[in-house]
């Protein structure tokens, strides 16, 4: 920091003595160190400005301010049949030389992202279907389906994580709560396992945002860069990231999607765990980790029982199903049965082998 203040010093120093010593305007010397003075500040609050743009920024006017040169030497060389005395190509050559190299200073400046590495590689690569980035944050990485998900297959392009959300992860398995430490070790055992599959493809990014704090808008602002998807089971992420329209996948969301469809009517064996909230009710799990809640099954606990569906509610959460135990025989009875007998619970009567069928009498009216 002291090294910029001398420098700057030296600049100011320099351009008021060198103003001083040549004079290049009228009113001797106080006037001419104000005009090296001025060109000092100018200088200054140009180079502020360019220490706030970006790297590729700068390269990118400066190869555009050069090219504006260039053209604007060669358009002034045609101007040659204009004589000295006539100020009108005088004035066209002032013209051309400001205007083509503020011109190439601008465009150079605003497409500055063409001269990074990747952009660059680009244009040597076979021309080919671009690679779909999906991004994968802290949580979706300790819940660990998204290994599952990535071993069937269904899952193309290049999984991309950010050196960011690596530095989250190694904190949360470095921590000195017990929990947090092994959820933090799972979610590195699990980018270990994704890394080692075939056909998957594991890209840590460096790619950085030091002007933004919070780790979801990083992802969201990496997102957009990569122009990918973040791949996430955070609902807060999920919202804000839809909101500034980046693509989110939803592990829940997937989950939900590929969970069997339970009407209203069906019967199926669950085992009770657990009573339920309200009064006499029992909670069961399916294998895909589904709550049922069944009426009159308090007394069931540590059971298996039959369960006709009621109803099935659909949340952001989950889902879940009602349903009413029933009593074995009613359910084998309504599962097995013809529908017209298990409806009237009477099961008609056929005669022996041999009799004739017999028809019913008119009973006469009295």
């Amino acid at each position: 920091m002291i090294w910029f203040v001398v420098a700057r010093g030296l600049l100011v120093v320099g351009l008021a003595g060198s103003a001083a010593v040549f004079q290049p305007v009228p009113g001797g010397v106080p006037a001419n160190v104000g005009v090296g003075l001025l060109a000092a500040a100018l200088v200054v609050a140009a180079e502020a400005g360019l220490r706030r743009a970006s790297a590729l920024a700068v390269l990118g006017a400066a190869i555009g301010g050069t090219i504006g040169l260039l053209l604007a030497g060669a358009l002034e060389a045609a101007l040659f049949w204009g004589t000295s005395g006539d100020g009108r190509p005088a004035f066209l050559r002032v013209a051309i030389v400001l205007a083509l190299t503020y011109t190439g200073l601008a465009i150079g400046a605003s497409r500055g992202e063409w001269l990074a590495p990747t952009k660059l590689m680009a244009l040597f690569r076979p021309s080919g279907p671009e690679r779909r980035y999906k991004i994968l944050d802290t949580s979706v990485i300790i819940d660990g389906r998204v290994a599952d998900v990535c071993e069937t297959g269904f899952v193309d392009g290049t999984l991309v994580v950010p050196q960011f959300v690596l530095k989250e992860l190694q904190l949360v398995a470095d921590s000195s709560d017990s929990l947090k430490r092994n959820r933090g070790r799972r979610g590195l055992d699990i980018l270990q396992k994704i890394q080692k599959m075939s056909g998957v493809e594991v890209l840590v990014s460096d790619i950085d945002f030091p002007e933004v704090r919070e780790v979801d808008l990083k992802l969201i602002e990496l997102a957009r860069h990569l122009q990918g998807k973040i791949v996430t089971n955070d609902f807060n992420l999920n919202k804000v990231a839809s909101l500034r329209g980046v693509p989110v996948l939803n592990i829940n969301d997937l989950a939900n999607a590929l969970k069997p469809v339970v009407l209203p009517g069906e019967f199926m064996q669950v085992f009770i765990l657990k009573e339920g909230k309200e009064y006499n009710q029992g909670v069961a799990y399916l294998d895909d980790g589904t709550m049922v809640v069944v009426d009159n099954a308090r007394k069931l606990i540590g059971k298996t029982i039959d369960v006709v569906v009621t109803s099935v509610l659909q949340t952001t959460a989950g889902k879940m199903i009602f349903g009413r135990h029933i009593e074995p025989a009613l359910a084998a009875q309504a599962q097995g049965a013809p529908a017209n007998q298990a409806a009237s619970g009477v099961q008609a009567a056929t005669p022996p082998e041999g009799e004739p069928v017999r028809k019913p009498r008119a009973v006469p009216q009295t």
